[in-house]
Order: structure tokens, then C-alpha cells, then sequence
């Protein structure tokens, strides 16, 4: 999980590509793991943003209440999807998204699901504190960084952490698909479809020479 602090490109992830550009890419496609479609990832965005939005009516010192993940494993779901998509300038983080909601609905819905990450959340914790004798959340940045590493790079990972490695990587699909169906995440692609335009002037000659199209006849 090491980044360039100045260009915030990941090693692994491809020469000049964003590690928050991979993460969308990743969103791109249904979650095949899980045997997802797309209409399941809006369906459970849907759920989460009602369930975000019953919260803001309860009002001031009002918190989401998971019907899936115990207390410590919602904390480690917020620290690592965090850890998977970070504030940054451009827009708000996982948690800010309500990548975590996102989730607890897809594992009431979804049991086969619930129990694949749980098992996974058990895996991170028990490796965690194999490692550095703690939980993952009480681990340091740096820790919890150390950790990773061994498993987001499944071509470079050891064979004992196939399990990390699995379920990391699912773990990364799921915030990624809740964080880009979501408004913040919307804002973040700079989508600007379903709007009024008023002039129309065609498609930009620099997407049609990508295309290897044009208007003429």
C-alpha cells in the first residue's frame, strides 16, 4: 500500500495511474466474486443512503446503528475502507460516502457475502495481532500500512496470505462499488450527465480521434 507521497501513484498499480483512479476501475464492473450486478450495487446504495438519511433526521448526535457488523468489526470496516479510499482534495472518503452503510446492507441482503468478510475481518485481526501482538484498528498507520502490503499485491504475496489476499481484494471491490454509487463518489467521476444543456456542439474532436471516428460522412 505504498504510495508516492507526491504524486500519490501506487508501485504496483501502473506507471502515471492514481490510486484512487485504480479503485474506480476496479467499481467499473459488477462484482463477479460476489455474484453481483450492477442493479444489486445500486439497489444496496439506495439502502444506505435512506438508512444515512433516517440518521440526519434523528438529528444532532445521532449515529448509524450496523445490523451486520459487531462494534469492533464496523470500526475496522470504517478504518480500512478509509484506508482504501482516503480523503483527499478532490472529495471525501469512504466513510464520508457511506461506504460502511453500503456494506451492512450488502451483508444483511447477501448472507453468503456477510460470511465471506467476516471471515476476513477475523483473518486481519488475527494476523494483525500475530504480527504486532494488537488489533488491526489499534495498530499504527504504519502498522496497519505493513500489513497490507502483504496482501494488496496478489503476484508479490507469500502463499499463506492467499486468504488476506482474497479477501482484501474483494474487500476493495465492495468500496469501491459502494464509493462511486454514491453522490460523493458521482461528484468525484465529474459526471455530468442527466443535465439540461442548452447547446449541444457534439462529442469533443479529442474523444472522437480517440474513437477513430468523426462526423463525416
Amino acid at each position: 500500500m505504498r504510495e508516492d507521497e507526491k504524486s500519490g501513484r501506487r508501485e504496483d498499480e501502473g506507471e502515471g495511474l492514481a490510486r484512487r483512479d485504480v479503485v474506480r476501475l476496479l467499481a467499473a464492473a459488477p462484482l463477479a466474486a460476489f455474484a453481483l450486478t450492477i442493479e444489486d450495487v445500486e439497489r444496496a446504495a439506495r439502502g444506505a443512503g435512506a438508512a444515512l438519511q433516517g440518521v440526519a433526521q434523528r438529528g444532532r448526535g445521532a449515529q448509524f446503528r450496523p445490523k451486520f457488523f459487531t462494534a469492533d468489526e464496523w470500526k475496522t470496516v470504517r478504518v480500512l475502507s478509509d484506508i482504501v479510499i482516503p480523503r483527499d482534495a478532490r472529495s471525501g472518503s469512504a466513510t464520508d460516502a457511506g461506504v460502511p452503510e453500503f456494506m451492512d446492507y450488502i451483508m444483511i441482503a447477501y448472507p453468503e457475502i456477510g460470511t465471506s468478510v467476516r471471515a476476513g475481518l477475523r483473518w486481519l485481526d488475527g494476523e494483525s495481532r500475530r504480527s504486532f501482538s494488537k488489533a488491526f484498528v489499534q495498530g499504527t498507520p504504519r502498522e496497519q500500512t505493513a500489513l497490507l502490503d502483504r496482501i494488496a499485491y496478489p503476484k508479490r504475496a507469500a502463499a499463506a496470505m492467499k486468504p488476506g489476499v482474497e479477501f482484501f481484494s474483494r474487500f476493495r471491490d465492495l468500496t469501491a462499488s459502494g464509493f462511486w454509487s454514491s453522490k460523493i463518489g458521482v461528484a468525484d467521476l465529474q459526471y455530468v450527465g442527466n443535465r439540461p444543456q442548452a447547446v449541444w456542439n457534439g462529442c469533443p474532436p479529442a474523444a472522437l480521434r480517440k474513437l477513430g471516428v468523426s462526423y463525416e460522412a
